[in-house]
This record gives C-alpha cells, structure tokens and sequence, in this order.
C-alpha cells in the first residue's frame, strides 16, 4: 500500500553530480542533510565518518578523501559498471527540549510501540538524549552501468534488488531492508521522488514478510528511499542516550529513456 507522508526529520544522503558516467571520469558526490530531498552539503571531516567506500561486483574499495573536501567524495571510478557508495557516520548525540519533536519524530517514523515504552521506561517528556548515526548507499551507473547493489554488511541497509540504469523499472524497483543483517518486516519505507522539474513527493510503502518493498519510479526522476531503525538503550550515567535511531538511506536515478 502506498501512503502519502510528512516529511519533518532531516534526513542524510549521498548526493552524486551525476548518476551516470563514461569511464575515466570522476565521481563526484555531495553528503547532505535535509527535509523533503533538498538539504546543505557538508564537507568531508574525518571525525564524522565511519566508513567510506565504492563497492563493484562485491568488493570495496576506501575512498581516500582529504579533511574538507566538498564535494566529499572525489574518486576516480574503479572500472565500468554499477558503482555503490557507501557512507557510515560516526555517533552523534541530541538532547529533546520539547516533547512534542520527540512525538512528532516517533510517529512520522512510524516507530510503533516506542511512545508506551518511553513511558514505561519512566522516562521523562524532556531532556533526554538519542544517538544517533546514519548509512547511506548512493547507485551511480559507470558506462554500460551493469551490476547489481549487495548487502555490503551496515547495521543497517537498504539493498537494491534490481539495476535502476539498466533493469526494466516498468513495475518499480524493489528493494529490501536489513537491521543486523536480518530482514525488517512490515517496516516503513519513505520515498522521496523529484522530478526534473517540480516539487518533491514523499511517499511510504511497507516491507512484507521478506524485508522487501516496491519502489514506483518514473523515467527521468531522482529517489532517496530511507528506513530508520529505533532502540532503546540502558544507559548508566544520567546523561547518557536513552533512545538510538539508525537511519538507512539509499539514493538513485531513472534515466530518461528507462
């Protein structure tokens, strides 16, 4: 079933000049955070990154960036085919002033079950902290572009299960979401489609039995699909988080003539 949705926590992406290139070129892609598919882009700082890769035919490949590159990733593509950027986060940390931000997040997120929870927990409605940290994929079509994404082994993940750039995308693009390499079932998935010109739309599907959902694409559009995992944790000192949210994220184009 497809949902139309808000779109009110900032996301986190990997944005690519462009989804298609010849070999040699470079690839060039933006890391972003923002709401509805359009956000800042941020530089690339060493301490904020877990890992940073390009991933061809199930081998990975660290990209050698320099502190304060932007765009981030700047590396030459490691032969034709379909590329997978990947980019993990290291931890981050917020502190909830108002109650309502943390409501607003837990039900956009669809996070059934964590507000009964937080109140078991006695937990108080304001100021306590969440962990957090995020991890992208970005496809990106190198030459003839053939090849498929993998389970590259995040915490958690979204896996595309066919090829945007080569694959007939008639009937969508499936995909299929993992958390600790295990299949997320019935969990929301937000779509975020921009056209070439015209405003995004934010969308959500469910994963089925198998961690899998269709994605409706249309020739010529970009997409960010995102998951997020949310986890309580025990914590030992008063200051620590209470909650961690995992945000998944994959990014891709349609080509025109798909």
């Amino acid at each position: 079933m497809l949902t139309v949705a808000p779109a009110t926590a900032h996301e986190f992406w990997i944005s690519p000049e462009d989804y298609t290139v010849t070999t040699p070129e470079q690839l060039l892609a933006d890391i972003r955070v923002g709401q509805n598919f359009k956000g800042s882009a941020y530089s690339y700082i060493p301490a904020n990154v877990e890992r940073f890769d390009l991933v061809m035919n199930g081998k990975a490949m660290m990209v050698e960036a320099r502190v304060g590159d932007r765009p981030a990733l700047q590396a030459e593509a490691p032969a034709e085919g379909l590329v997978t950027v990947v980019h993990q986060t290291s931890d981050s940390f917020l502190t909830y002033t108002e109650a309502e931000k943390f409501v607003s997040f837990v039900e956009h997120k669809d996070f059934d079950g964590v507000l009964a929870e937080h109140k078991a927990r006695g937990l108080p409605e304001t100021g306590f902290r969440e962990r957090y940290s995020r991890y992208a994929k970005s496809l990106i079509a190198v030459g003839d572009g053939k090849g498929a994404d993998s389970n590259v082994g995040l915490l958690t993940e979204i896996v595309a299960l066919g090829n945007p750039y080569v694959d007939d995308m008639a009937g969508g693009l499936p995909v299929q979401v993992f958390y600790e390499n295990a299949p997320r079932v019935n969990t929301q998935v937000e779509i975020y489609d921009r056209p070439p010109e015209g405003e995004v739309t934010v969308t959500t599907v469910r994963t089925d039995g198998d961690g899998k959902a269709m994605i409706p694409v249309q020739p010529g559009h970009e997409y960010l699909v995102d998951a997020v995992v949310m986890r309580a944790l025990d914590p030992v000192a008063e200051s620590d988080p209470v909650w961690e949210s995992l945000w998944a994220s994959l990014t891709f184009m349609v080509p025109a003539g798909q």
